[in-house]
């Protein structure tokens, strides 16, 4: 088995770092691969999931890390998510000749120029862009990536990684749960907003699960909203899920959205914006809710709707999601995806 290594750009353990530690899982790598990443809690959950992690703090570092397996092999599957991380291993395959297949996955984010503006950089190397979404696919193709160097891979969750609520106890909704981290794009802020707008959202209990930039004024503005209440980072927030009745995403250019699949896995139906890759993992009143994105008073509308929906019609939203994940967002196609682009690689 040729193994795999998998250089992350960050340590933390947000959607980027939770998909490279299902795949390095799903294909097998526990005995083959390595995953490389900076500093952080990522490194952790590889020790607990038996997947060997090294850690780097700059590109010469990194090329230290993984110049001994170039060293050994003639053949190497890599995986990576930063241009110059990339960069690097495209050298050190020069230098000694070592066959490299190279994906680089592209999962989007907060900087238009560094998710996406400087992957154009790697147009002329034998490397494969996997996008996470069709969102993703064209902000790479509107900052000048080719086309034909680019695949759409959606991401997966792990089988049976999430508490499910039992379809019995579906009911009115009650309890709302936010799994963002909230800086200015997620746009956590419409929330307070629409429940401004419309008192009648103060009858909704509202929990909000994660840190960024603007969590000291968010804070302070809640602070007058007795239902709202934020937790900051919570590592075991898509465990909590199966607690709340609803799970509410506002950012409308969320290049995937991964806590809306750890919802659906739970059992509990989603309102998204109506835009971005958010929007593009829900079909309205089928599979969860839509908003219109970016709009307080349109938000407080579908809340308020959403809220008085029955209860049959919440659980066959909840049930239709469910065989979603099974079919289109299952571990099992997403890996055979993966595993068929290496191989592609390797005959190229």
């Amino acid at each position: 088995m040729t193994p795999i290594l998998y250089v992350l750009h960050s340590g933390n353990l947000y959607g980027t770092e939770r998909m490279a530690l299902a795949t390095m899982t799903g294909l097998r790598q526990q005995d083959h691969g390595l995953l490389l990443a900076p500093p952080g809690p990522v490194h952790a959950e590889a020790l607990a999931l038996g997947i060997p992690s090294r850690i780097f703090r700059s590109p010469g570092e990194l090329l230290r890390r993984l110049a001994p397996a170039f060293r050994q092999h003639r053949e190497l599957n890599l995986i990576a998510t930063g241009v110059s991380h990339s960069l690097v291993a495209h050298a050190l395959s020069r230098v000694f000749a070592c066959r490299l297949h190279h994906l680089h996955v592209v999962h989007g984010g907060t900087d238009e120029r560094l998710s996406y503006g400087r992957k154009a950089l790697l147009n002329r190397l034998p490397v494969t862009l996997v996008a996470v979404s069709g969102f993703v696919r064209e902000r790479l193709l509107a900052h000048g990536c080719r086309a034909e160097g680019i695949r759409v891979i959606e991401n997966f969750l792990p089988a049976a990684a999430h508490r499910q609520r039992s379809m019995s106890a579906i009911a009115p909704i009650g309890r709302v749960a936010i799994v963002s981290r909230v800086d200015p794009i997620k746009r956590v802020g419409l929330l307070l907003d629409a429940i401004q707008r419309r008192p009648a959202l103060q009858a909704l209990q509202f929990e909000i699960f994660g840190e960024g930039s603007e969590f000291p004024v968010l804070k302070q503005r809640s602070g007058a909203l007795r239902n709202v209440h934020m937790h900051g980072y919570q590592p075991d927030a898509a465990q909590r899920l199966a607690d709340f009745d609803l799970l509410l995403h506002t950012c409308a250019e969320e290049p995937f959205g991964l806590a809306i699949l750890e919802a659906m896995a739970s059992g509990i139906p989603v309102l998204v914006p109506n835009a971005g890759g958010a929007g593009a993992l829900v079909e309205d009143e089928r599979t969860g809710f839509h908003f219109p994105a970016n709009c307080s008073g349109g938000l407080a509308n579908r809340l308020e709707t959403v809220r008085g929906a029955a209860t049959a019609t919440l659980a066959s939203v909840t049930a239709a999601a469910q065989r979603e994940m099974k079919a289109r967002f299952s571990p099992e196609r997403g890996l055979a995806q993966y595993a068929e682009l290496l191989a592609e690689a390797s005959h190229a």
